[in-house]
């Protein structure tokens, strides 16, 4: 049996809540700006990031290479606990060391089906130390990769990746190298 469906919190252009709606009922044509989240995994080395290939029934961007996982805040939950519920329902992982990457970044893309992806998406980072057990609702495939390897293939192939993705991981490369995820995007400065 499957619990409540997930709500999204709309903002206004200013990132203040305006209230909830039905996440099934809000990505279309002319998605509302809402809250969400990205998260980059790396090993427990940090050494390696954890790359995701969306399934191909995903409504958005299927068979896309991306980040880890996204998701989405329910109404009055901490991203930070959300980013940890998201991390076990998509993946089966515990993460550890949650570290706020990109508190401001925001998109908006168009899917080549028509439907937006309109969001302020906050970037953190992790840790993990365990197996990956994807759902495969939310994930066909899995793949460490080495920071100078992503880096590579987003030059040489954007269009394989997710949108927002590739505006992170641009974003990112700019970090002090004190931050958990530029440890190795420094490479290719």
């Amino acid at each position: 049996m499957s619990g409540p469906e997930e709500r999204v919190i709309l903002l206004d252009d200013d990132g203040s809540p305006l209230g909830a709606a039905l996440k099934s009922e809000v990505h279309g044509e002319a998605t509302p700006l809402h809250l969400a989240f990205s998260c980059y995994v790396v090993d427990a080395q940090r050494d390696r990031l954890l790359l995701t290939r969306r399934a191909l029934t995903k409504k958005t961007w299927p068979g896309t290479w991306t980040n880890t996982f996204c998701g989405h805040p329910e109404p009055f939950e901490p991203i930070p606990e959300a980013v940890h519920r998201r991390a076990e329902q998509e993946l089966g992982l515990q993460i550890r060391d949650l570290q706020l990457v990109l508190p401001d970044f925001r998109y908006r893309a168009v899917d080549a089906s028509g439907i937006v992806e309109n969001e302020i998406c906050p970037v953190y980072a992790a840790v993990i130390d365990s197996e990956v057990t994807p759902d495969p609702a939310e994930v066909m495939q899995t793949q460490w990769s080495r920071p100078e390897h992503l880096l590579q293939g987003i030059e040489s192939t954007p269009w394989a990746f997710s949108p927002w993705m590739v505006d992170q991981i641009r974003e990112m490369v700019a970090l002090p190298s004190s931050s958990m995820i530029s440890w190795g995007l420094e490479v290719a400065r």
